[in-house]
């Protein structure tokens, strides 16, 4: 039985990809607006700052309430 070694070859090093910023920007903004607007309907979506009537979004919302801190009762 012949046993055979593995030798390594010569590879070119991995280069990583840049990014332009005027192709990550508009991706940046609308992914920061939407956390914002999630973190409104799980943080401050009751009472006086409602902006829908009813209980409805704090009922969906309300274990993530109680995950990320917010009190509720």
């Amino acid at each position: 039985m012949a046993q055979t070694v593995a030798r390594p070859t010569a590879t070119t090093p991995a280069v990583p990809v840049k990014l332009p910023l005027r192709a990550v920007a508009p991706w940046a903004v609308f992914f920061g607006i939407l956390m914002l607007v999630l973190l409104y309907f799980v943080g401050a979506e009751q009472g006086a700052t409602s902006v829908f009537n009813g209980t409805d979004v704090h009922e969906w919302v309300h274990d993530a309430r109680h995950l990320l801190g917010f009190p509720c009762h």
